[in-house]
């Protein structure tokens, strides 16, 4: 018999290592709300947070950032918040897409039906993505503070709990393999 999706509470939770990467000209440590949200929710979930990090939108800075912490085996994964819409120095998309070894087309389909209830067809204008660089996931989300509260409370709040079933991706974190048979 199946059960539905869902957090199973007889099993023990396991907290990831997230770093969160704010991607922004004008952002400060004092005005980065969703670099905040992000590490708040993170830390109200039960994981730990790495690092927080500010860089702006260049190619090379992003790009930098991004292979630090894909490089350190205490990160499981990085969440960027910002440079994923159409501006001119929007850049996210171009830096990190080559670091990826695979992406997750399911990531992008999943915050754009979400992000319509909340924000309409104004959706389209989100380049958000993900996918996994070395065997770290790697979460580029919008710079809005809705957005990531969006991506957060309704897709990684469930996917990086270890406890979700029928599996998490937290399962799919190689320190973490054995919890997804």
């Amino acid at each position: 018999m199946k059960t539905a999706p869902g957090i199973d509470e007889s099993l023990l939770f396991h907290p990831l290592n997230i770093a969160v990467l704010t991607i922004s000209d004008t952002r400060t440590a004092e005005t980065d709300a969703s670099g905040r949200l992000l590490a708040g929710r993170a830390t109200q979930a039960g994981h730990r947070v790495f690092e927080s990090r500010i860089v702006r939108d260049e190619i090379s800075e992003i790009r930098q950032a991004v292979n630090d912490f894909i490089a350190d085996p205490g990160v499981d994964l990085v969440i960027t918040t910002g440079g994923t819409g159409f501006a001119p120095r929007d850049v996210t998309p171009e830096a990190i897409t080559p670091l990826l070894t695979r992406a997750m087309d399911g990531f992008a389909i999943l915050f754009h039906h979400v992000s319509l209830g909340t924000i309409g067809v104004s959706t389209l204008q989100s380049r958000a993505f993900a996918g996994q660089a070395q065997g770290t996931f790697v979460f580029c989300l919008p710079g809005s503070t809705g957005a990531c509260r969006d991506a957060w409370d309704n897709i990684l709040a469930f996917e990086l709990d270890s406890r979700f079933r029928p599996c998490s991706l937290a399962g799919q974190i190689e320190r973490l393999r054995e919890l997804c048979p």
